[in-house]
């Protein structure tokens, strides 16, 4: 991707349902520093996804991600977490850069059917706003925010030139022809990118938790609509792309 010159690390791996993810992310983020210009987490990275009554304890306040502040004065860092604020918690999309953190973006779109139960627990973001950035002017949804047409339009009014997307999607649907989550999330990221003329980098996470397994498929789209780099399903991948 030639807006990023050293590179662009995705970060596909399995959070666990604890806080020592971060120390996790910090090493990776410091190991990235040295051949990219941004690293890309996937949705909730910092807690693992299924928090329900632990999200009480192990929710982050902005303060306590002072060491993810200081790293990115070496790299720019998207990454996912459950944020405590004054009003209550998020699951939201935060972006670094320079020693400071420069846009929140809480999920508008919680879901809350099936296995899905995150409205009982997150209240929801009413906004999404594009962002100044080094590389681009940049925008960023968390999973069921893409599915969401409204936003979208919203999103296009934004004029973003990245789109990240951070998700923790199940898989669902194996069939002869594929995975048909797999599929419905190629078609949605293939619109955004070609509605936005905007490149798309979406990050899924892998790894099983209370029966969810995840499928993992993190990818690029040039805002052609068309996957430039796509890491494999179902294993941890950390890759410079």
């Amino acid at each position: 991707m030639s807006r990023f010159a050293k590179g662009l690390t995705l970060v596909q791996n399995a959070p666990r349902l604890n806080r020592s993810n971060l120390e996790d992310a910090l090493v990776l983020i410091e190991s990235a520093s040295q051949n990219s210009d941004v690293i890309v987490f996937a949705e909730l990275a910092l807690n693992g996804y299924m928090l329900q009554d632990k999200l009480h304890e192990d929710a982050w306040t902005i303060a306590e991600l002072s060491e993810v502040k200081e790293a990115s004065k070496n790299i720019d860092i998207v990454i996912g977490a459950a944020l405590k604020e004054a009003n209550g918690f998020y699951n939201a999309a935060l972006y670094f850069s320079q020693g400071e953190i420069t846009h929140i973006h809480h999920k508008v779109h919680l879901p809350n059917y099936g296995m899905f139960e995150e409205a009982r627990y997150f209240r929801p973001g009413n906004q999404i706003k594009s962002f100044k950035t080094k590389y681009g002017r940049s925008a960023m949804l968390v999973c069921e925010d893409l599915w969401e047409a409204n936003l979208l339009e919203d999103l296009e009014d934004e004029h973003p030139e990245i789109i990240y997307v951070l998700a923790a999607s199940p898989a669902r649907g194996f069939s002869d022809d594929g995975l048909e989550i797999e599929s419905s999330w190629q078609k949605l990221l293939e619109k955004a990118a070609e509605d936005m003329r905007a490149e798309v980098v979406f990050v899924n996470r892998v790894g099983f938790e209370d029966g969810l397994g995840f499928w993992g498929g993190s990818r690029l789209l040039s805002s052609a609509g068309e996957i430039t780099a796509m890491l494999p399903k179902f294993e941890v991948k950390i890759e410079v792309i």
